[in-house]
């Protein structure tokens, strides 16, 4: 071993991720073990063991999931690995060398500073023990005919599974083993021949009987980008092999990879360089720059094929292939010493700068999990960053919890609302970046690590990150969890996001300032989308770190959990009336990202669909998933039960015999949710018996909760202002002869365009509070204009060039009603109709119909009189910009 000692190759450093004394941390169920014995080659061939002191055993704990990473106890755990064969097999049949051979590797892959190897067949215990000894963790391949239509064989079927039950059997308990891999790159003409859906299930079905024999033993599935649609649920972590040599690709599908992973670590199971096809120089380069990216990325954990050339597969020795780190006589290459320096310098690779980072944690009697929150912010792997505490008038604990944190910079203010005690950090904040995280959330130790990272890679103003339910929270929390209506972020494509959730977000300190930070309004949601349509109305662009998370605890009560989604029900009033053209004309989000949803319920209302290539041959093959629009929201929200359910009860009372009618659509509703509550995932510490219709009644509950507040808020909404009114009445009684379509006509000969004066026109509308909204990209009109709860005027403008800075502006104006008039006259035509059918007398008919035509010309009053109003707020904005209003507009003489 000397002639690689002197290379000045060292043991890897110790991690950075080590949770200091005192920080409040539970990783949820884990089974520790004791130390085992300690084996050398020479006790494996005397069949002996001997004797080690205790001081050079290494701790004998699991390896558990920690939200995208792992940890060994208290400590995370970064896999950085080798693959290890295959070899020739000797004539026993076994597939890897001799023992003493084995420890001279192992030797060797200590000093490339890495800690896992991954084996391609189940190893004998002598070779586990020797890994133990070495301080290595062992990834293992179980190994079936997965190269054949194995789903139309019962036979191979279940030796497939009695291949994953003797792996499970040979190595449970055994420290030394990192994870179970169940299969390894199933051929896509083969996934592709029996569906998604079928191999899916027979991996999860190999994943239970592993945890049927060691419950907290690790397992995966090894896919690769031809079958990246198939997505077992059962896994522990995700795990990918990827072989792409240029940085950007690479680093792109990574994204990809970390968005398909979501809540799930992710491990790049295989990557490697061939030296003939590349030079070893090159070779070199590549695998350091991708070690470097993966970890930057917020990967798990990294596996580089393979530590030596001495590769035998299929029967055959590989002679034409080199990508050993070693040559077969284990020689390393100079590809060995390059993966050695970045081993060691992982996981925590440098920043190019530490800005300065205030974390505002906002608190209204948040004292239950306060002290979880500040312990975990005063322990982060980040050096330059303040915490500040803004008490919002608590009633609680909550100032004597924070006296006990000397670092942490307190705020005491009376009850302002969670906008203006994010206003009151941001004001107080020194630090260039700030960041916000809620008082019932503790972060992981990097949080800002992987934030600031992952920010400074990108031009955006914001980024934010995933927010995960903990393991601690109880079987209700976890009910909750996986409900609707949970706090999301929601994303554009893999990088970019519409909106990241308040918990989990950080902004660069002047775009904050730029838009004058939180809307006061909201004073207990909504602030955080309000904040990200701004930024993007502003052309600003928001990012995503998917390693930079924190946990969030979920509401423990089921009344807890309808309170929060009322509050989020006004809050989306708020939001409808300040951003129009982000909803639908029922009051419902209308957003251009998909939400971020880790359950499956989707599936069960929409077809996902795979992109296979020709003859299925694809490099890379993605699903897509169905739109959230389906039945499941139809037959669950709020209109259906109003029309549905409620009118099919008013028709019962009148005909008995159409009861069936309203006990279907409520069965219809039942059934959705109860569907969508059975393809939830439970974690299986939370499950209980009630769990899932739990979460059936959220489901079912849940949209009518949060729906009634947007209504009751849009009956509840004043008209026009006063203001308003004062304004323009006397611009707009001039109007009193228009129809129902109105052209104005402004000339300037200052080059003023259509875009100015629309922008100006919006300045006017919103120093008056009128309710309006512009085009959103999708509109055929450009404003439209509320006048009240019932009517609204659209404004479609056109400009002429008539030479030189001489312009005509015209100006369409259109009166329309709003859909809560449309739907209280056609409930009132249906009312009369009903009617007539009971009452069947002419008088009575007369009377009914004369209701209707009273209802409609109301609204047509109504209608012009806002149209009036748009007009005369036109003229307001033309004359604030020195334009003339032409009198005649078909006909005109063009000022002088």
């Amino acid at each position: 071993m000397e002639r690689f000692l002197a290379t000045g190759i060292v043991s890897k450093l110790p991690s950075r991720g080590t949770i200091l004394e005192g920080e409040d941390f539970v990783p949820g169920p884990q089974i520790i073990e004791a130390p085992a014995p300690l084996v050398t080659a020479k006790a494996v061939n005397e069949g002996g063991v001997s004797s080690v002191s205790p001081q050079a055993a290494v701790p004998a704990k699991r390896v558990l999931t920690d939200g995208k990473f792992f940890r060994i106890g208290a400590q995370k755990f970064y896999p950085k690995g080798v693959t290890y064969g295959t070899f020739k097999p000797d004539a026993s049949g076994c597939t890897f060398p001799k023992p003493e051979q084995v420890e001279w590797d192992f030797e060797l892959i200590k000093q490339l500073n890495a800690n896992c190897v991954r084996v391609y067949h189940v190893p004998p215990r002598w070779f586990l023990d020797l890994a133990q000894q070495h301080g290595l963790k062992v990834l293992i391949d179980c190994v079936w005919s997965k190269h054949t239509c194995f789903l139309d064989d019962p036979e191979t079927m279940e030796n497939a599974r009695r291949a994953v039950r003797q792996a499970a059997e040979t190595v449970a308990g055994h420290p030394a083993v990192f994870a179970l891999v169940l299969a390894n790159e199933i051929p896509p003409d083969i996934a592709r021949w029996y569906g998604a859906r079928r191999i899916e299930s027979f991996i999860d079905d190999l994943a239970a009987i592993v945890k049927r024999i060691d419950p907290q033993r690790l397992v995966t599935f090894v896919n690769f980008p031809p079958t990246e649609f198939l997505r077992p649920s059962s896994l522990d972590f995700v795990s990918f092999n990827v072989y792409l040599h240029e940085q950007r690709p690479f680093s792109n599908y990574l994204d990809r990879l970390q968005s398909i992973a979501g809540d799930k670590p992710l491990v790049l199971a295989e990557f490697g360089i061939d030296s003939i096809r590349e030079s070893e120089e090159r070779k070199a380069q590549i695998l350091s720059s991708h070690i470097e990216i993966a970890f930057r990325a917020g990967l798990a954990g990294t596996f580089i094929f393979a530590f030596t050339d001495d590769w035998h597969t299929g029967g055959h020795q590989i002679e034409n292939w080199f990508f050993g780190l070693t040559d077969r006589e284990r020689q390393p290459r100079r590809s060995y010493h390059a993966i050695a320096e970045q081993y060691k310098r992982a996981p925590h690779f440098p920043l190019p700068d530490y800005p300065k980072v205030s974390v505002v944690v906002a608190s209204y009697n948040g004292g239950r999990t306060l002290p979880a929150c500040l312990n975990s912010l005063t322990h982060l792997n980040y050096p330059n960053y303040e915490i500040i505490l803004v008490d919002d008038g608590s009633t609680d604990d909550t100032a004597k919890i924070a006296s006990h944190y000397p670092s942490v910079r307190t705020i005491h203010q009376p009850n302002l609302g969670l906008s203006a005690a994010r206003n009151t950090g941001i004001a107080a904040a020194e630090g260039d970046l700030i960041a916000f995280t809620d008082s019932d959330c503790r972060a992981d130790e990097d949080w800002l690590y992987y934030l600031v990272g992952d920010l400074l890679k990108t031009d955006a103003a914001a980024i934010g990150g995933h927010n995960f339910p903990p393991a601690e929270d109880d079987w209700i929390a976890g009910a909750v969890a996986v409900s609707p209506g949970g706090p999301a972020h929601v994303m554009l494509d893999d990088r970019n996001a519409e909106h990241i959730p308040g918990c989990n977000m950080m902004f660069w300190k002047w775009s904050l300032e730029g838009i004058e930070g939180f809307d006061p309004q909201y004073r207990a949601a909504g602030d955080d989308v309000d904040v990200c349509w701004r930024l993007l109305q502003r052309g600003y662009k928001i990012t995503f770190s998917h390693a930079g998370f924190v946990w969030h605890y979920r509401r423990n009560t089921f009344a807890a959990y309808l309170k929060q989604q009322r509050g989020y029900g006004v809050a989306e009033a708020l939001l409808r009336y300040k951003h129009p053209e982000y909803f639908n004309s029922l009051g419902g989000m209308r957003w251009h990202g998909r939400i971020y949803n880790p359950t499956r319920a989707a599936g069960a209302f929409g077809r996902f669909v795979i992109y296979h290539g020709i003859f299925g041959s694809g490099l890379f093959q993605t699903l897509y998933t169905p739109e959230p629009a389906g039945l499941l929201p139809i037959l669950t929200s709020l209109e259906w039960h109003v029309l549905f359910t409620l009118g099919g009860v008013l028709l019962a009372m009148m005909w008995p015999a159409l009861w069936p009618l309203p006990a279907l659509t409520l069965l219809a509703s039942l059934s959705a949710a109860a569907l969508a509550a059975a393809r939830v995932d439970l974690p299986p510490w939370q499950r209980r018996i009630w769990s899932r219709p739990l979460v059936t009644g959220l489901y079912l509950l849940q949209p009518i909760v949060r729906g009634w507040p947007r209504y009751a808020h849009r009956l509840r909404r004043s008209e026009t202002p006063t203001t308003a009114h004062a304004t323009v009445r006397e611009l707009a009684e001039q109007y009193d002869g228009v129809s129902s379509i109105h052209t104005v006509n402004y000339w300037n000969e200052q080059g003023i365009e259509r875009v100015a004066f629309l922008q100006k026109l919006l300045e006017v509308l919103e120093r008056d509070q009128w309710q309006a909204s512009a085009d959103s990209g999708w509109d055929e009109h450009d404003v439209t204009i509320h006048g009240d709860r019932f009517t609204k005027a659209v404004v479609n403008t056109v400009c002429e060039n008539h030479g030189g800075d001489k312009r005509l502006l015209r100006a369409r104006l259109c009166a329309r009603w709003t859909l809560l008039a449309k739907v209280l006259l056609w409930t009132d035509v249906a009312l009369v109709a009903l009617f007539l059918v009971v009452a069947q007398h002419a008088l009575w008919a007369l009377s009914a119909w004369l209701l209707v035509v009273l209802v409609a010309a109301y609204l047509h009053l109504r209608s012009h009189r806002t149209l009036r109003l748009a007009i005369a707020l036109l003229d307001v904005t033309a004359q604030q910009m020195g334009l003339t209003k032409l009198t005649a507009p078909k006909k005109f003489e063009k000022p002088a």
